[in-house]
């Protein structure tokens, strides 16, 4: 699709902030009003119209895509937006770990465990580690608080953890980055942890080069998307 508009800017309305592009506020993709909760936000999804060329390109908006998302179906139904989120921490990637005579589980144990141990503290709740890939089910309770703490979130920042639970695996890491001051660099290269550990191993290609660095950048725009909800 062609670019059909010249200015895309932020502005206030309905009772939030709205993008407009030549003065007509855009929509979501499933047609409902398109409201957000800050001006900062606001002023980024205006930024990703801004920035687009003579040719839109609609893998560039990350922000419209999980602010659409937000409304367009988690707003609809909270309560199932949760549930479809909570197998992310009942399979979190960061409880399965190799043999503990393999190199990477040094590496598993170096990374992910300081990650893990902060999250029982934080949340208060017990995660079951695992050697292999079978399914270990977690506790009930822990099950049942990460539910009440998603609970707690606006629309918009379950949009932004659903996206990052999703990339990572892990709604360990989704929830870590929600934190203040949280490094989310460090955050996604434990996330990749196993792929760069192969990738030492038998080297890199430049199509799993591409695609890190595309995940990468979806990862760091969800956690940004939150902290612009909460600014």
């Amino acid at each position: 699709m062609k670019r059909f508009y010249k200015n895309a800017a932020a502005e206030p309305g309905d009772g939030g902030w709205r993008v407009a592009l030549d003065g007509r506020a855009v929509k979501t993709q499933g047609g409902r009003a398109l409201i957000l909760p800050t001006q900062l936000l606001a002023e980024a999804l205006a930024q990703e119209w801004a920035n687009q060329g003579e040719v839109i390109d609609p893998t560039a908006f990350l922000f419209r895509d999980m602010a659409d998302y937000a409304i367009d179906v988690i707003a609809l139904d909270p309560a199932a937006a949760i549930a479809e989120m909570l197998p992310y921490a009942d399979t979190d990637t960061l409880c399965y770990r190799a043999d503990p005579e393999d190199a990477l589980h040094r590496r598993q144990e170096e990374v992910w465990e300081p990650l893990l141990l902060a999250a029982e503290h934080r949340l208060d709740v017990p995660y079951v580690r695992t050697t292999g890939v079978i399914h270990q089910p977690q506790a009930p309770r822990t099950l049942e608080r990460i539910q009440a703490v998603l609970m707690t979130q606006d629309v918009f920042t379950l949009a932004a953890v659903k996206t990052m639970a999703s990339l990572a695996a892990s709604m360990v890491l989704a929830l870590s980055a929600l934190e203040p001051g949280a490094d989310v660099d460090v955050l996604w290269d434990a996330a990749e942890l196993e792929e760069d550990w192969q990738a030492e191993l038998w080297g890199r290609d430049a199509e799993a080069e591409t695609r890190r660095t595309r995940r990468r950048a979806a990862f760091a725009a969800a956690a940004r998307f939150a902290e612009l909800i909460r600014s």
